[in-house]
């Protein structure tokens, strides 16, 4: 299979390729890349969640055949929803199992902090509060001239997201939330269970918004006894 990761706002492709040693044999990895960075710099941002994923589907229909799963983190997880959706609106093939990962259900975000507006300082400060971008980053003016527009697109992306009602999905959903979120409540954990018709389970790990980083082990176990079962199932 292969396991298809969506990054959170911000978040670089390359941060995941340790997971690969983690993961199962069987399990190949490939991280989503969006314009604005690494070798799509120069392409413009894109404006809307809704802008990327007709591009994100047509890729998937070019690459190898294979069975495959979506993991998406934070603004990732609306990215790997939205491509579920488009994909099962236009009758492609599906992932076999979504992870949604440290991210509101679509229908109960929390009203925009508009955080793409902030100053430069005001950002930054508030990305210290989420403890997901490294302190020697934060205190580069020279990385972070380069980093911050791109932080500043992707929380755009979040913050202009309207959920849209559509049919619901028949695929299997992990949800994984951080027990110290101080973003995310149960409640808002627990509503992604009525995007889909398909077995759907809430699983809670030990850290805060980035536990995927502080539980990488416990995560990536989930992971791999949860595409062991899908692997049976073919």
């Amino acid at each position: 299979m292969r396991l298809y990761i969506f990054p959170h706002a911000g978040g670089s492709p390359a941060s995941f390729l340790p997971w690969q040693e983690l993961l199962a044999p069987a399990i190949e990895l490939a991280a989503i890349h969006l314009p604005g960075r690494g070798a799509r710099f120069h392409e413009p941002n894109a404006q809307s969640i809704q802008e990327i994923v007709a591009p994100l589907a047509q890729e998937l229909a070019r690459q190898p055949l294979l069975p495959f799963a979506f993991f998406g983190h934070s603004l990732g997880a609306l990215v790997a929803f939205e491509l579920t959706r488009y994909l099962h609106a236009n009758g492609a093939q599906l992932p076999l199992h979504l992870f949604v990962s440290g991210c509101h259900a679509p229908r109960y975000r929390n009203p925009s902090r508009q955080l793409h507006r902030m100053d430069d300082h005001t950002l930054l400060e508030e990305l210290r509060t989420y403890n997901g971008t490294p302190a020697e980053l934060l205190q580069s003016r020279e990385l972070m001239e380069i980093v911050l527009p791109i932080i500043r697109a992707d929380f755009g992306l979040a913050e202009r997201f309207a959920y849209q009602p559509a049919p619901k999905l028949d695929v299997p959903m992990s949800i994984l939330a951080g027990r110290g979120d101080d973003y995310e409540t149960p409640e808002q954990s627990e509503g992604w269970q009525e995007e889909t018709d398909g077995p759907c389970a809430l699983h809670w790990f030990d850290g805060d918004h980035f536990f995927i980083h502080s539980e990488c082990q416990r995560v990536l176990s989930h992971v791999n006894q949860t595409m062991a079962t899908c692997l049976a199932c073919l």
